[in-house]
């Protein structure tokens, strides 16, 4: 059995990551879905949060939005709306946003689409989790 697969991420402006990879944590709408080499083929629909990868021994994070994961023998490929490698996160944007959206949660206004609020906290969340694994 082969020790590493194909792991590709990709947003439709940019491909952040195509390497060979020992392992992958990959955020669902429903919970993390873990990947190692020779897992059963797969097609989820990717959630906000914290993807995780080990290459050549060093772990590796970046944020992901929203999209499609196919897992296929050796190759695992990441289709997204949105993503940034941990290192490229603005740290002081991400605390701002989150700290907005607490705000606008902890005193709703008429007309305030709750949802989207509690969708932005998610990612705002989910940029400093990536970036504090830098």
């Amino acid at each position: 059995m082969a020790q590493t697969f194909l792991l590709e991420v990709a947003t439709p402006d940019r491909l952040l990551v195509r390497e060979q990879v020992s392992e992958a944590d990959i955020p669902l709408e429903n919970g993390y879905i873990g990947v190692r080499p020779g897992h059963a083929p797969l097609l989820g629909e990717v959630g906000t949060g914290d993807l995780m990868y080990l290459a050549q021994g060093r772990r590796r994070h970046m944020v992901v939005d929203g999209g499609w994961v196919e897992v296929l023998g050796d190759h695992v490929r990441v289709l997204v709306d949105r993503a940034a490698r941990a290192d490229e996160i603005d740290v002081a944007r991400a605390e701002e946003s989150l700290k907005r959206a607490r705000s606008r949660l902890a005193r709703p206004e008429a007309g305030l689409d709750v949802a989207r609020a509690l969708n932005t906290l998610k990612r705002a969340q989910a940029r400093l989790d990536a970036a504090s694994q830098k």
